[in-house]
């Protein structure tokens, strides 16, 4: 009798401790949180703005970002185009992106990649590409298509407002701005450039910036984390 009641309360006892664990277990997931990457972004005249990042979302766009952070490459490159809706930069003066020695592949829907779910809201930050889908249209090529998928580097824009109905599936977003989106929505409405057509003599403004807002610096903190080299597609 008193081997089946210690049998019993030992049993008890492993039941206990089993949903302990996986209760625990539960708990440790849902609390747990994985630091994201960082960046603080400096801009001339304009001030801090902090962004950040998703490597869940878009892995290799985001080790390719840090990456291209950690060289510098940003520091005192400016954003070109302005507009409405967005800004981008990150193009140096004597080069676009489609003259860069590497590009990667476009993490997003159309492309083929599913498991980027983060949707182009206000301060998205997302991966500039060219666009070569006239070609497309024009000659029925597929293979331009996912040349232009495949096009993005280093140019980045940020939308200042709900762009998702034009960017889902069709660019990467890899983050999201979470201080100085005030900054972001000035620039937006700084001066641009007003171009006049010599024969009518009609005026169209541009995207250009009279006087574009230099990006001083940026840096990022990935806290501790490791960012491997992103994988690249050469020319």
């Amino acid at each position: 009798m008193k081997k089946k009641i210690f049998l019993a309360s030992l049993a008890l006892v492993l039941i206990l401790v089993i949903i302990a664990y996986m209760v625990y277990g539960y708990y440790y997931k849902k609390t747990l949180k994985t630091e994201h990457p960082i960046v603080t972004m400096e801009i001339a005249d304009y001030g801090t703005v902090k962004i950040e990042l998703y490597p869940e979302m878009a892995p290799n766009t985001v080790r390719n970002f840090i990456k291209l952070i950690n060289e510098g490459y940003y520091n005192g490159l400016t954003f070109h185009r302005v507009e409405e809706s967005l800004i981008q930069g990150g193009a140096k003066e004597e080069a676009d992106d489609s003259e860069t020695e590497y590009t990667i592949e476009g993490e997003f829907e159309v492309n083929g990649y599913k498991e980027n779910t983060l949707s182009f809201e206000e301060g998205t930050i997302g991966l500039a590409r060219q666009d070569y889908s006239m070609y497309y249209y024009y000659t029925g090529d597929s293979s331009y298509l996912e040349e232009g998928y495949n096009s993005g580097y280093a140019q980045f824009f940020i939308t200042a407002e709900d762009c998702s109905e034009d960017f889902d599936g069709y660019y990467c977003a890899f983050g999201k701005v979470i201080e100085g989106m005030d900054i972001i929505k000035q620039i937006t409405k700084i001066e641009t450039v007003v171009e006049t057509d010599e024969e009518t003599g009609e005026t169209e403004e541009t995207t250009t910036p009279v006087n574009p807002p230099v990006i001083n610096s940026m840096t990022v903190d990935t806290f501790g984390i490791e960012y491997n080299e992103p994988e690249k597609i050469t020319k």
